[in-house]
């Protein structure tokens, strides 16, 4: 296959959460077929509801500023499907990626003949594997591995890791990973190994509680990012800058990324990377120059069109949280769109009074919500609907200085923005 018969074939395997298989059987067996590719690299892996594609973000940039070749494999994609795995920084070629898919395709054919699986790997499965081949083919001296879903049985937890991360653990994907925050966060805690160091982002007390938990039944020495205390912490619009201290460890941190959040998720990244023994100048140059599109991305000035992945009322409230202290004084506009799978009405609830007018859409996805199901969850006094992605957009174009737009609500609403933008 080439590289755009490689894309086909991976999208006609299905949409990744749809077709979802828990269970780590297909792809140990895969990565058998393949010679364990996920044996010969180090990594760092990372498991949160929020935070963690920003954090893995920072931890790579942070590692290649110390000198190592990197890998990094995060999901979902935003544009085009190679974007989820990058060596050095960079996206893989478009030819590299069709030759790991031939790659991985003939070895879950061999396997399917043989009677060794039942299926062919899942989008994500077939993905995951492909990551590990050009990892080790690059070859990377150490790669950060994002989780796709949950944890514990997420195709990426086949590794032993140099490091486990697990971010802030919130309510997302309930129905696949359970109604409580105690269940989620025992899924999260799956990826922990024994002995392997462990890093947590602050936490509410019930999640922390099963965390902590787990680390201690596996023998895991725990850091948590609350060790680190923040001084002189400065934001604006565009990002922070602040002191992490430990003791006599000090980092000096420029973050590029806006919002509380990212603060917690910079010292997040700080407390890893220094168990990993990466030098503070280094940790500072890498989370300078790190570049997360999507999440609070500022896309136009005229009009000034800002662009954020916020898919779950965690993530909800970051972005209130943000337009409140930095677009007070602005008329806000929001452009929604939501997948069905998602906490739509309360979401809704949680953003649309941080507007003062609202356009509900939807993405070119079978699995969105309509915008007239969303009109029906949710009231505003001044909302309005657009049928399309591209119709929202041209209801804004003549947006005056004194106004902001906010893109929200789905990646797939995002990417699809990005693109037309």
């Amino acid at each position: 296959m080439n590289y755009p018969d490689s894309v086909r074939f991976l999208y006609s395997l299905g949409n990744e959460i749809k077709t979802a298989k828990f269970g780590l059987e297909t792809i140990t067996a895969l990565l058998g077929a393949l010679g364990n590719p996920q044996s010969a690299r180090r990594f760092v892996h990372v498991a949160g509801t929020n935070g963690k594609g920003s954090t893995c973000a920072m931890l790579e940039a942070a590692l290649r500023a110390s000198g190592l070749r990197t890998g990094l494999y995060t999901s979902p994609h935003l544009e085009k499907p190679e974007e989820r795995v990058r060596i050095g920084g960079d996206a893989v070629t478009e030819e590299s990626f069709a030759e790991a898919l031939n790659r991985v395709h003939a070895a879950a054919e061999a396997l399917i003949r043989d009677g060794r699986i039942e299926r062919h790997p899942t989008y994500f499965e077939t993905v995951t594997a492909m990551a590990f081949v050009l990892f080790r083919q690059a070859p990377v001296d150490i790669a950060v591995l994002e989780t796709g879903l949950g944890g514990r049985l997420d195709a990426t937890n086949v590794v032993t890791p140099a490091v486990s991360v697990i971010t802030r653990v919130d309510f997302d994907h309930e129905a696949l990973l359970g109604r409580s925050l105690e269940a989620i966060a025992s899924e999260k805690a799956g990826i922990l190994k024994p002995g392997v160091p462990a890093v947590f982002s602050p936490q509410r007390p019930e999640a922390g509680a099963v965390l902590r938990g787990r680390a201690s039944a596996l023998g895991c020495p725990v850091t948590g990012a609350e060790e680190w205390t923040i001084e002189d912490c400065r934001q604006d619009a565009h990002g922070s800058r602040f002191t992490a201290r430990r003791g006599k460890e000090v980092v000096r941190v420029r973050c590029p990324l806006p919002g509380d959040h990212q603060v917690e998720n910079a010292v997040t990244a700080v407390a890893a990377l220094r168990v990993l023994d990466i030098p503070g100048g280094a940790i500072e140059a890498g989370i300078a120059s790190v570049r997360w599109p999507g999440r609070l991305e500022t896309v136009s000035t005229r009009p000034e069109i800002i662009l954020d992945g916020a898919h779950n009322p965690s993530g909800a409230r970051a972005l209130v949280d943000f337009i409140r202290r930095f677009y007070c004084d602005r008329k806000v506009t929001l452009i929604y769109g939501a997948m069905r799978d998602k906490a739509v009405a309360e979401m809704a609830s949680i953003l649309f009074p941080a507007a003062a007018s609202v356009i509900v859409t939807a993405p070119a996805q079978e699995r969105a919500t309509r915008p007239e199901t969303i009109l029906g969850l949710a009231g505003h006094p001044d909302i309005r609907i657009a049928g399309s992605v591209k119709e929202a957009l041209d209801q804004v174009r003549g947006a005056g200085p004194e106004e902001a737009v906010f893109i929200t609500g789905s990646l797939f609403v995002v990417a699809e923005a990005r693109r037309l933008i």
